[in-house]
């Protein structure tokens, strides 16, 4: 859920107030179709896991749940502030700052790694790739989750009038500011060639998004406030226009939309 930085900085940084928004926003509408992915790739207690970029504590403590106290969650990220309380809570959850893609992966080795919304952003996707695949048991998962907005680039699907077109520009402005980071849009969709290539076998992958939600409208806000500075310092927009299109999200008129979020996984060869 949080990411890294690139050379040139992660564009919503993890230290603002907004970023807790995101990722309880993220958790709302992405969780459920996280842990159906876990859920039927048989995640029982005992297991060992890895969340890689675990932003917020929603995802480590709904994975300890499951492994229980004989098994072991490791939630890892460059800022773990956010991440802090799971460890905290009682539950198996050890919080630990690393940097995936220049870090060695924890110790041993793990029936489950997990990252969402984390390489896209990552400078050396490849090593990072490599390192998590690496630190998978014989028939461990590794489940990948990443955005696609190049696939679905719309805040508002349907664009009725100058509310959704206005939403729609800021959106494409939103896409710029990243591509400008070295931010992959189009990364979603290269995750199942990707895990093939890296010797996983049973890969498989499927997208969700939705378009309409209370969270989304709750992500857009918090969004748009982050990257407001970034917005105007570029020309993509104007204070007013921002000003408007966040009445025009707080109204709750507009439809809002994510981009899709495709989960991808393979496993480790048993032999």
């Amino acid at each position: 859920m949080a990411t890294h930085e690139t050379d040139r900085g992660y564009l919503l940084d993890n230290r603002q107030q907004e970023a807790g928004e995101r990722f309880r926003a993220l958790s709302e509408l992405f969780d459920p179709v996280t842990l159906r992915h876990v859920d039927e790739a048989g995640l029982t207690a005992g297991m060992r896991c890895w969340e890689v970029g675990a932003g917020g504590p929603s995802l480590p403590l709904a994975l300890a749940e499951r492994t229980g106290a004989r098994g072991e969650v490791i939630a890892t990220d460059i800022d773990v502030s956010w991440t802090a309380e799971a460890e905290t809570s009682g539950a198996a959850v050890r919080v630990l700052r690393h940097d995936v893609a220049a870090d060695p992966p924890p110790s041993g080795v793990f029936d489950l790694v997990h990252a969402r919304l984390v390489l896209g952003h990552v400078t050396d996707r490849a090593e990072a790739l490599r390192r998590m695949t690496g630190a998978l048991k014989p028939g461990g998962l590794l489940l990948l989750e990443e955005a696609d907005p190049a696939l679905q680039p719309l805040l508002c699907p349907a664009e009725r009038g100058p509310e959704e077109r206005l939403a729609n520009r800021l959106r494409n402005g939103f896409r710029s500011l990243m591509a400008d980071r070295g931010v992959d849009l189009a990364y979603g969709r290269k995750l199942p060639g990707l895990l093939r290539d890296a010797g996983l076998e049973d890969v498989r992958a499927d997208a969700y998004f939705p378009i309409t939600s209370p969270a989304c409208a709750v992500l857009e806000d918090a969004t748009v406030r982050q990257i407001r500075a970034g917005l105007v310092e570029k020309g993509l927009a104007t204070d007013e226009e921002i000003d408007r299109h966040l009445a025009n999200v707080a109204a709750g008129n507009l439809d809002l939309a994510t981009a899709p979020l495709v989960s991808a996984s393979g496993r480790a060869p048993l032999g």
